[in-house]
């Protein structure tokens, strides 16, 4: 019994990686390396994106909106290393640890190169064996990679071949069209971002100026994933193939909704969106702490969350809205209003995005709408 275990890990652990004729993962304590291939964690060969060996995919339980782009994310670390778990914050990551995030679209049905469908559904991407090339179009692989002096952040743009990926230290912008369902169509700007974007959107204490990575905590990582025989809870299996120690019981680790459930209260998928989309910088010791509006999943319902709170200093970006959130009234809410907006210095987040999350405000207005209360009274 105890080697059919074993085996069905070897197993499990072998078909998150699966592409023998990589070189083997690589660690680069230092330096600017100029390709994306030179860490041999994600390559295009053979007309798939794929995975080395130990290069283990994730997903979470709901996404940070980036321009409706899809994202396979994944984690490798050094040989006899592992991350120990977390209730709160990420987990912690042992040194040489390196986090990807390969940002694509699925392909309009036009097949034009720069038209790019927009669309939520991630069933047909198959990130988790890897991806089809000639049904996606990727556009950049950021890399997060725990070095001695901390979490350093690149960016790497692929060409159009879609066969290597390049250093971008000073970002890009690449004009695309969304396309949807209907036919409709959207010409927007993706900006692939430069370092100081990368530190702004992972600063983890804006005095320390120290970074972190923004997806995989135990609350989002909570989750079932399709590894290629079945699905199994990533945190579980993350313990399985030793990149994770400490996990207690399922029971006791905390997990985010999937905004988009249609299972889930309309307050845990409201506060889910929040916070992943949010609360990194919208937290006690964030970029935003000055401003006092906290959204992260544990913020009480309060003034700390902006119900009834005036902003400290958001100016002309308030749209001449007196509060952050009014009860049942989401057209008299600044929070609204910044997701609505495309402009710069009034749009939030405010770097991240060129388009609206259609979907994302909805839900919030849907929240606001909900929330009882008012704004005469301020305690």
């Amino acid at each position: 019994m105890r080697f059919a275990k074993h085996t069905a890990l070897l197993a499990l652990l072998l078909l998150s990686a699966c592409h023998r004729g990589m070189p083997a993962a690589s660690f680069h304590a230092e330096g600017m390396p100029p390709k994306l291939s030179d860490w041999h964690m994600v390559e295009a060969r053979d007309g798939r994106l794929v995975l080395n060996d130990g290069v283990v995919p994730y997903n979470l339980n709901s996404h940070l909106f980036t321009d409706y782009v899809h994202k396979l994310r994944t984690v490798w670390m050094p040989k006899g290393t592992s991350a120990k778990y977390t209730a709160e914050g990420p987990l912690d990551f042992p040194l040489g640890t390196v986090i990807t995030k390969t940002f694509y679209y699925p392909r309009a049905a036009d097949g034009k190169f720069d038209d790019v469908a927009r669309t939520l559904d991630y069933a047909g991407d198959y990130a988790g064996q890897g991806l089809d090339l000639a049904s996606v179009r990727l556009i950049e692989t950021r890399l997060l990679v725990l070095r001695k002096d901390g979490w350093t952040p690149f960016t790497y743009l692929w060409n159009d071949a879609q066969t290597e990926a390049t250093l971008a230290r000073t970002g890009a912008v690449e004009p695309l069209t969304l396309v949807d369902a209907q036919g409709g169509r959207e010409d927007f700007n993706y900006v692939a971002p430069d370092e100081g974007q990368c530190v702004t959107c992972h600063e983890a204490n804006m005095l320390t100026r120290k970074i972190q990575p923004i997806g995989p905590w135990s609350r989002h990582l909570n989750r079932d994933y399709d590894y290629g025989k079945g699905r199994e809870n990533q945190l579980q299996h993350l313990a399985a193939v030793g990149y994770l120690t400490g996990l207690p019981k399922l029971g006791e680790v905390p997990r985010d909704a999937n905004w988009r459930d249609p299972g889930a209260s309309l307050d845990a998928r409201a506060r889910a969106w929040l916070d992943i989309n949010c609360a990194y910088c919208h937290n006690p010791n964030g970029v935003a702490s000055v401003t006092g509006f906290s959204l992260g999943h544990d913020t009480p319902e309060n003034h700390r969350l902006g119900i009834c709170k005036s902003p400290e200093a958001a100016g002309p970006a308030t749209g001449g809205r007196l509060f952050d959130i009014v009860p049942g009234k989401p057209d008299e809410s600044i929070l609204m209003h910044r997701l609505a907006s495309t402009r710069p210095g009034v749009m939030m987040p405010e770097i991240g995005r060129s388009t609206v999350d259609r979907e994302g405000m909805a839900l919030i207005r849907a929240w606001i709408l909900s929330l009882k209360g008012n704004c005469d009274i301020v305690h």
